[in-house]
């Protein structure tokens, strides 16, 4: 496959979950290698065939790509490449395999676009081949977790959270029309900006992330449950008996393991490299038979609708903001790997900030211990989740100071004053 034309050789693979604007990045990579005469090639399905020992396998999934395979690609969602979550530190003999692999194409410089798992496995990559081939690191999530300088986004985040916040409108009608309340869960393993970003983006009644718990505890379901009914309550005591909730996927995560196993469908399952599967864990729909046995228990039967935007917003097709903003990832990428600036000659990250390139060194950011980079949570102690917090309906400690509405409320649940403040208190504390 080599070309005597091109002076260098760069390959490009994503890895993990696709977000909007992985295919900006390839674009604007491929044209900027090729103008600085270097052949591309496209590494299909992430580390799948890079790391299994026959050469023909990995031959059959390279694709060489040119300006006019990628010039148009930018305002689709999904992965010309497609992608995989296969970890190439997992698999015997697959970071040996990968070098080979690399070393027979010629590959000089490499871009890969993915979260922790990708990126380490570009550090065990380049460790085995001896500083041969640069790599350079562009993060991609729509969870935005990543510790990227000055609070940027990662890629993709954008696009998901405009997608969610449309989803969230739409639902915030129906429930408004059809007078019932939606539970919506949001993709956000470890951190909950995406949930929170689409409810305070749509004015979503509630958001609950894990971040408003307190840390390195568990998450008790019925505490969760409690903020949900709350609100509920509240809301009919205003006049209302509809309204959406939005609840981050993460917060199963952290829920006690004991409480899961009394619920169905709700054991955690993992795929082949030990991540969890939180999409086995049916999160909303527990919440929602929880808090409607709640209801039955006072002779209310209240319905409500659990529903799952996760995978739906992975693929679509990226805003203007990740269209520019991953046309300067992939322009940066491709700079920052030519660079004879004696500072870049280490593998890194790539970010962009105020139209500038600020390389993140793998050495700095990646823990040796986890093998991966530390997770950026919500801070609660902002004056942004402040905000967002304000708009929310949760019961607070001024509702139980007003004895007329603790009246209104405890009457909405059938409940005598003394069981509602018994039983929701601790929410006004």
């Amino acid at each position: 496959m080599k070309n005597n034309s091109f002076t260098g050789n760069l390959g490009i693979l994503v890895g993990g979950g696709p977000a909007p604007g992985i295919n900006g990045v390839i674009a604007a990579a491929t044209i900027e290698a090729r103008r600085n005469k270097l052949a591309v090639y496209g590494l299909q399905h992430g580390y799948k065939w890079l790391v299994r020992e026959s050469e023909k396998d990995f031959n059959d999934h390279v694709r060489e790509l040119r300006i006019s395979d990628v010039s148009r690609i930018h305002f689709d969602g999904g992965s010309i490449l497609f992608t995989s979550r296969t970890n190439p530190t997992k698999i015997p003999g697959g970071v040996d395999n990968a070098v080979k692999h690399l070393k027979s194409l010629g590959i000089r410089y490499m871009i890969t676009i993915g979260g922790d798992d990708t990126a380490y496995g570009a550090v065990e990559i380049s460790r085995a081949a001896k500083g041969e081939i640069k790599f350079a690191h562009v993060p991609k999530t729509i969870d935005n977790d990543l510790p990227l300088p000055n609070n940027l986004p990662t890629f993709g985040y954008q696009t998901a959270r405009n997608l969610g916040a449309t989803l969230v409108k739409n639902l915030m009608e129906d429930a408004r029309t059809t007078d019932r309340w939606y539970i919506v869960v949001a993709m956000g393993r470890s951190a909950g900006h995406l949930g929170l970003g689409i409810a305070k983006s749509a004015g979503a009644t509630l958001a609950i992330i894990s971040e408003e718990f307190p840390q390195k505890k568990k998450i008790s379901l019925e505490s969760v449950c409690d903020v949900i009914e709350g609100a509920i309550l509240k809301r009919r005591a205003m006049g209302h008996n509809h309204g959406v909730v939005v609840i981050a996927e993460g917060v199963a995560l952290r829920l006690d393991p004991k409480e899961l196993k009394k619920n169905r469908r709700s054991e955690f399952k993992y795929d082949h490299f030990g991540n969890p599967l939180l999409a086995e864990i049916d999160l909303g729909k527990i919440i929602k038979s929880n808090i409607e046995r709640r209801f039955e228990k006072r002779g209310d039967h209240r319905q409500l609708v659990d529903i799952n935007i996760g995978y739906v917003l992975r693929c679509a097709d990226p805003i203007p903001f990740d269209q520019e903003y991953t046309r300067d990832l992939g322009y940066n990428a491709v700079r920052y790997l030519l660079s004879n600036n004696p500072r870049h000659k280490q593998n890194a990250m790539i970010c962009v900030d105020n139209g500038k390139l600020i390389p993140l060194y793998f050495k700095d950011i990646i823990d040796p211990d986890t093998k991966k980079t530390t997770v950026r949570l919500v801070d609660t102690t902002s004056e942004s989740y402040q905000v967002a917090r304000s708009y929310m309906v949760r019961l607070e400690r001024r509702d139980f100071e007003d004895e007329s509405f603790v009246q209104s409320l405890a009457k909405g649940g059938n409940m005598t004053v003394a069981a509602f403040i018994k039983r929701f208190g601790h929410l006004g504390k």
